[in-house]
């Protein structure tokens, strides 16, 4: 019996480290409410899928055109990253995929497209 007390102690525990929480970063732009959600905690080297939910007014936000520009600043021996990736609707959130090539620090824009006017979420993140 406690063996197997210790082995389910060991299988939650596990479990519990293999689905963290997600990155994430609440703001309000322009009256919209913005929640960007990178599926890695720290985010990390590699692919890292981005949920972005947009609400206004408390209602989703489903007709706007979201783009994720991701990079990274010039360093000694290096030029500055910059890449972009469009958002695609899943239901009421938009999702895209960005790959982060190298740890260190890196930012993230979200910019919104709806109607005749854009919004901006800016972020910074710290790759490992």
């Amino acid at each position: 019996m406690k063996r197997l007390t210790i082995l389910l102690s060991v299988m939650l525990l596990l479990t519990g480290i293999a689905y963290g929480k997600d990155y994430e970063v609440k703001k309000t732009v322009d009256g919209y409410e913005v929640i960007a959600r990178i599926d890695k905690n720290p985010p990390a080297k590699g692919k890292n899928n981005i949920t972005i939910t947009i609400t206004e007014a408390g209602r989703p936000v489903t007709d706007a055109k979201v783009t994720v520009n991701y990079g990274m600043p010039a360093m000694p021996g290096m030029p500055p990253m910059d890449y972009k990736t469009e958002a695609m609707l899943n239901g009421s959130e938009y999702r895209a995929t960005m790959d982060l090539s190298m740890s260190g620090p890196w930012y993230i824009t979200i910019k919104i497209k709806g109607g005749d006017k854009t919004s901006t979420m800016k972020f910074n993140v710290d790759v490992r």
